[in-house]
């Protein structure tokens, strides 16, 4: 038995399984049984009892031609996460309501560890393009609602991002840790992030951060423009008050001043 199937049986059962789960992805998201094995790095009979076993769940779903797709099981499953499907629904008419005001990109996002995950987006017709769809995953530093989660998470937490490799996209992209700092803190001052073209070169967004009943941050609303025609004063006060809207119907009342 070679090396790496060694390494592939010395995992446990449940590790092996969540391989399988974790074969998929944006730009993987129909596989044959032979793809499985190789993204998973699991031998072709393991791989075939996992999915055999995920099929009958409805974790997967098996096409005419034989390829393997994300099951909707797993859809009614996640809709249970009170960070997804929940969130969306409170959020959606105050989403909605963002993108009649600007008519761009609107956009709802959590925090997963270090990345940051799209879980709604509303799309303007005539809008700069994004590299955004729901589910999708990107570090914080780089976008606006990652920015307004990062800064407002424990600071152990922030030190430790900063500290890390900073991946750039663009010239635009904050790389440096003493600049990301200040970025953060002027995201906790003024209640909204903007990203200035730091994944692409011609967009611009700017986010504000929800809260939970408890006043703890739990996603970011954003909105995201062209650079060229972006008026940050303007889209501001709007995404502010869309997410304190959302903040408000999660069950997040502000402290009265003075307590």
């Amino acid at each position: 038995m070679d090396q790496d199937n060694l390494a592939a049986q010395s995992r446990s059962a449940p590790e092996r399984l969540l391989s399988v789960l974790a074969a998929f992805d944006h730009t993987h998201a129909a596989l044959s049984l032979s793809d499985i094995s190789r993204r998973a790095g699991l031998t072709l009979s393991t791989a075939h009892r996992l999915v055999g076993a995920l099929t009958e769940w409805g974790a997967l779903e098996r096409d005419a031609s034989g390829v393997y797709h994300v099951g909707l099981r797993l859809w009614e499953v996640a809709a249970l996460a009170p960070r997804g499907l929940a969130l969306r629904q409170v959020a959606l008419p105050f989403l909605e309501d963002l993108y009649e005001a600007t008519h761009e990109n609107v956009q709802l996002a959590v925090r997963d560890g270090s990345e940051v995950v799209y879980t709604e987006w509303l799309s303007g017709r005539s809008a700069v393009g994004v590299h955004i769809r729901v589910g999708a995953r990107w570090p914080l530093h780089v976008t606006g609602v990652g920015l307004a989660l990062l800064a407002h998470c424990e600071p152990e937490l922030q030190e430790a991002y900063c500290a890390k490799p900073l991946t750039a996209y663009t010239s635009h992209t904050i790389t440096d840790p003493a600049r990301l700092r200040r970025a953060l803190a002027e995201v906790r001052r003024s209640g909204v992030a903007v990203s200035s073209r730091q994944v692409t070169d011609d967009a611009l967004s700017v986010a504000a951060a929800v809260r939970g009943p408890d006043g703890t941050v739990t996603a970011a609303v954003s909105v995201v423009v062209p650079h060229a025609k972006a008026q940050v004063p303007v889209l501001a006060p709007a995404v502010r008050l869309a997410a304190r809207g959302i903040s408000r119907a999660l069950g997040w009342r502000p402290r009265p001043r003075g307590e």
